[in-house]
């Protein structure tokens, strides 16, 4: 057997954005995701709004192997992945100090959140320019303008569950933002308080949002 491929610390993400083709078969896409699953490995369905994608299959857990064994039987099941991003689980160097239970919260994630239906995930990059770069600023005032950032982000506890995972290296920018909400405008009003923020403001760069509901894979195609 291929020997699963782990990260040394936390979990694999993947997330799938697809769009059924013809061949579609909808008891093949439940069967995939319950293949997975029950590997101890979690997925998460929603169903999509909008143009750029139909349903968005996020699966997070240990063997990267298991999860392109997913994206292979999502494939054969009749879905088109038009687009994806691979990040990791991860603590954020300015989180260093933060409690024990909540670095496990972060690399080892229980998702979804009950009663948080609303879904959205963006990647984001700080940004290299000479007016405003990230990774030539000192270490001390990254860390009080991610505290800053921080702090907007706690007031929204309890509305809005944010996982943040690391990309540097694996795929096009440097995170993933996974926003799982009570309503859709409690992920909107969490984006939009936070980009005033100077981290964000002054530093960020911001790629393709993608919004949605979740939905049991099997209630995914109507």
């Amino acid at each position: 057997m291929t020997d699963p491929i782990v990260p040394s610390v936390g979990w694999g993400v993947l997330h799938l954005f697809c769009k059924p083709t013809a061949s579609l078969d909808r008891e093949a896409v439940s069967a995939a995701v319950k293949a997975t699953q029950a590997a101890d490995h979690q997925v998460i369905c929603a169903s999509m709004l909008g143009h750029k994608a139909d349903v968005c299959v996020m699966a997070l857990g240990p063997d990267l192997r298991e999860l392109r064994r997913l994206q292979s039987a999502l494939q054969a099941a009749g879905l088109d992945v038009i687009d994806s991003y691979v990040s990791l689980t991860e603590v954020s160097e300015y989180a260093k100090g933060v409690p024990d239970a909540m670095k496990q919260a972060r690399l080892y994630p229980q998702l979804p959140p009950p009663d948080k239906p609303a879904f959205c995930f963006y990647p984001m990059s700080k940004k290299r320019e000479a007016h405003a770069n990230w990774f030539s600023t000192a270490y001390e005032q990254r860390e009080a303008l991610m505290h800053e950032h921080g702090k907007s982000g706690r007031n929204f506890a309890g509305r809005v569950l944010q996982l943040v995972t690391g990309s540097t290296g694996l795929d096009d920018f440097e995170w993933g933002v996974t926003l799982f909400g009570g309503h859709i405008d409690d992920l909107k009003e969490v984006v939009y308080t936070m980009r005033f923020d100077e981290a964000s403001a002054v530093y960020a760069e911001f790629g393709r949002f993608y919004v949605g509901m979740i939905t049991p894979a099997d209630e995914l195609f109507g």
